[in-house]
């Protein structure tokens, strides 16, 4: 007996598959991704470190300061611009978001926290970020759970599945503005 297959609800179907996969794909980052640091547009490497809470950024020159009543913080950052391959720099000014205290092996290490925007993909993130000295490290940007969960699942078995492509017009997801879970160790 011969089996019926009606051609154009098995395409649809295959099609529809074909989609979903890659929408699954859209919403899942390699363990090592770019981004851009914005509104500067440097590209750099990013490491998503689900063992960190909070994000880190390479900053040097980290000096500490009062504006109107509120702690500020002036800093550098100076990295390799991935997309050109030159060592570029520029300092920041940023109002004081909190302080962490990072407790390890080597001691308490204090650190300013401040909002930084970073491109991923085609989203705008205005993350948390604990400035640090990352020189010594082989990338300049650590985006820890807080981060990752806005972004999507992680692949630790991928790397660069996302090119930051980001202008004024692309979506900006607001640190204030969201809701982090709970679960995520904060």
């Amino acid at each position: 007996m011969k089996r019926f297959k009606p051609k154009g609800l098995v395409a649809s179907c295959a099609l529809m598959l074909v989609s979903l996969g890659e929408a699954a794909d859209a919403a899942t980052f390699g363990w090592v991704e770019t981004a851009t640091i914005e509104p500067w547009g440097t590209e750099v490497k990013v490491k998503l470190d689900t063992g960190a809470l909070t994000s880190s950024m390479q900053a040097e020159e980290i000096e500490t300061f009062e504006r109107d009543g509120e702690d500020w913080v002036r800093f550098l950052v100076e990295v390799e611009d991935e997309e050109s391959d030159e060592v570029v720099s520029r300092r920041f000014e940023r109002p004081v978001y909190r302080d962490l205290v990072v407790v390890g092996a080597g001691g308490e290490d204090h650190r300013p926290v401040v909002l930084m925007t970073i491109c991923m993909g085609q989203t705008r993130h205005e993350e948390q970020f604990s400035l640090e000295d990352r020189d010594d490290m082989n990338y300049p940007v650590l985006l820890g759970r807080r981060t990752i969960q806005r972004l999507g699942e992680v692949d630790v078995t991928r790397t660069f599945l996302h090119e930051p492509d980001c202008d004024a017009d692309s979506p900006l997801i607001r640190d204030p503005d969201r809701d982090d879970d709970e679960d995520i160790g904060i």
